[in-house]
């Protein structure tokens, strides 16, 4: 099973704002859903809860130390190594979110999809800093800012260095 971790960011690590994205890219969330779709997506509950909903067409496994939460239709787990136990027999299970669980990941998936936002925003959620020199780009695309996509953005794919 490969894991692999997916995260929109900007260059100075901002990921999040309030619970909620600090953009709008309609390009990005088209991405997500297509290399997402018919896989496990793991999260924390913050990022559930975000959400406000299960997302069609994927299994939901929410990771949170609250002992007696339910989400009707999602995988509860308790900590990111029982998550991944849920997501056995998926070749690629995508971790989702947010900055906890990339934090708890980030030494152990094998590749990022990022989207890499131009812009300067401020924010509250933080990507972990990580070793680029780790890491390998083997696809990468720029595209610029429209009316659906607030800020020119570049969506690259990592694998990691073995």
């Amino acid at each position: 099973m490969k894991v692999s971790l997916i995260v929109a960011m900007e260059r100075n690590g901002v990921i999040g704002r309030d619970g909620g994205l600090p953009w709008h890219l309609s390009a990005d969330l088209k991405r997500f859903k297509q290399l997402t779709m018919g896989h496990h997506i793991i999260m924390g509950r913050k990022t559930f809860e975000s959400i406000g909903r299960l997302l069609p067409g994927r299994t939901s496994v929410i990771v949170t130390r609250q002992q007696e939460y339910v989400a009707s239709g999602a995988v509860i787990a308790h900590s990111l190594s029982d998550a991944l136990a849920a997501a056995e027999g998926d070749d690629e299970v995508f971790i989702i979110g947010g900055a906890e669980i990339y934090r708890q990941a980030i030494n152990s998936i094998d590749r990022i999809y990022l989207t890499d936002v131009a812009a300067n925003v401020s924010g509250d959620a933080r990507f972990p800093e990580f070793d680029r020199s780790d890491w390998s780009i083997v696809e990468q695309s720029a595209h610029p800012a429209d009316d659906r996509n607030d800020h020119p953005h570049t969506f690259t794919v990592l694998e990691r260095i073995r």
